[in-house]
């Protein structure tokens, strides 16, 4: 029986979960939970990184009364970093990736290296918030910065550095930077050298699967522990999530849904092309060194925001509150794009709903449950949208759709998931992105001989629910009023 601790941070919350691999199963306990939002001090919002490590810190221990653990791996968001100085110490709190600070870099990026060339030469969707940009914003604005850095290290290897002092950088974790080569899946120098961003900042770049270190002896007496490696796992968790998608097929497609809804596929190679540029679709690594070849979609974020406002508001609703809402509504009344950059930002999304509804000529929505029901089947359109895409991209024909994360527990979105794409929706399990993490830990100490045994394993261990579409002619019909709104 082997046992493993992952600590899988979201960019609302973090927690620790221990695994078990048992007789061909695995078993998941969560042994802490914490909160994760970000701070805004002065006009910019940051990550409180002290604060995650306490947290990881105080998870360690509650494991260790649990049981124990053979390894640890931690991974989170992308995009996000610290940096250290010559001494190793961090320079300041990691700036969120919501923060307004690139607001415009792109397009400055742009003067420099064309747009096609930049995609062509990392394959990666633009967002204003990727690494790339968020580095040139520093050699523009605070180049002092800069100076007194030595290392740049991503969110989870500045986690893992704290816990073993090892600095690297892990491969998945890298590839959302957008200074990567997807082909040599090695730093793009030529793209660091034309914008003036040091190069020395970057660490070597580690393999998923490998150990990065061993807990030192200072935390392992602070924490009451024995030496424990710590594990490269897929840190970036979208990387985790599909390591643990349940299927044995070698052509899938997947929704990782949670805050972000990340829609794709898994390839051995990198596909970029004009259409995958046309199209938003990205070349993030994968575990392997396969190509996760998906979109970024804002997910469940427009929920979770807007519940945040009515709460301010008075309207304290839960989750299942807002969905038996938006199930009492009429359907296909109006429609937003999820990915308008408006919806992006903290703050009203109910109000910035409304006015994306007046500004397009659509129905206004009048309540909660109207609004509601507007962000559901937009995401669900979005999907369908991705998924006619991704076939035609890929000259790919796929069995169905796997929703892995928090967003299976959502059976409303599910449904409507099938019915907007017209395929099955298959959705588990609900802890995706810990389960990967923990699959890689185990494939590192050979407990599990491949990712196919893990997937196999994985999909033995957790309840799959099923989901046939319905309405199809309703759906074929409103689809072609949503596009007239992208």
């Amino acid at each position: 029986m082997k046992k493993v601790l992952a600590f899988d941070l979201g960019a609302s919350s973090g927690r620790g979960i221990v695994a078990t691999l048992d007789n061909g199963k695995i078993t998941l306990q969560e042994v802490h939970r914490f909160p994760n939002n970000g701070v805004s001090v002065r006009g910019t919002l940051y990550w409180d990184v002290l604060y995650l490590f306490d947290q990881i810190k105080q998870g360690i221990v509650n494991a260790k009364l649990a049981g124990g653990f053979d390894s640890i791996g931690i991974d989170t968001w992308g995009v996000d970093f610290g940096l250290v100085d010559e001494n190793g110490d961090l320079i300041g709190n990691p700036v969120h990736y919501r923060d307004a600070r690139t607001a415009g870099m792109q397009e400055e990026v742009f003067k420099v290296i064309r747009r096609d060339s930049l995609y062509e030469k990392t394959g990666i969707q633009f967002m204003d918030f990727n690494t790339l940009f968020q580095l040139y914003y520093l050699t523009k604005y605070k180049s002092d910065l800069l100076k007194r850095a030595d290392k740049m290290l991503f969110m989870p290897d500045l986690l893992s550095y704290f816990l073993t002092g090892v600095k690297r950088n892990e491969f998945t974790i890298s590839s959302t930077s957008q200074m990567l080569d997807p082909y040599k899946k090695q730093w793009n120098t030529e793209i660091l050298d034309t914008l003036g961003i040091p190069k020395d900042l970057l660490c070597d770049i580690i393999k998923t699967g490998e150990v990065l270190g061993t807990v030192t002896d200072d935390i392992c007496e602070e924490l009451g522990i024995n030496p424990v490696p710590v594990i490269a796992v897929g840190s970036h968790d979208t990387a985790s999530a599909v390591v643990s998608v349940p299927t044995t097929a070698d052509d899938f497609v997947y929704i990782s849904c949670g805050t972000w809804s990340l829609f794709g596929t898994e390839l051995k190679e990198p596909h970029i092309n004009e259409n995958s540029l046309k199209s938003s679709y990205t070349n993030e690594g994968g575990y392997n060194y396969t190509t996760r070849y998906l979109t970024n979609i804002m997910g469940l974020w427009l929920i979770q925001e807007s519940r945040r406002t009515w709460k301010k508001q008075g309207n304290d609703l839960s989750f299942n509150d807002l969905e038996m809402a938006a199930h009492k509504c009429e359907p296909f009344k109006c429609f937003i794009d999820p990915d308008y950059p408006e919806f992006a930002r903290p703050g009203d999304i109910p109000k910035r709903i409304v006015e994306f509804c007046k500004k397009t000529g659509q129905y206004v929505p009048q309540s909660i449950g109207e609004i509601v029901r507007c962000i559901y089947e937009s995401l669900a359109m979005k999907y369908r949208h991705s998924y006619l895409n991704l076939k035609k991209d890929t000259n790919k024909d796929f069995a169905g759709i796997n929703i892995v994360g928090g967003g299976t527990k959502d059976p409303f979105l599910c449904q409507l998931t099938a019915n907007a794409c017209n395929t099955t929706v298959m959705a588990g399990p609900i802890e995706a992105t810990a389960l990967g993490n923990v699959a890689v830990q185990f494939m590192a100490q050979g407990a599990i001989s491949d990712i196919k045994e893990a997937r196999s394993i994985i999909k033995d261990s957790f309840d799959i629910k099923t989901y046939a579409p319905t309405d199809i002619e309703a759906w074929d019909k409103a689809y072609t009023k949503f596009k007239e709104i992208l």
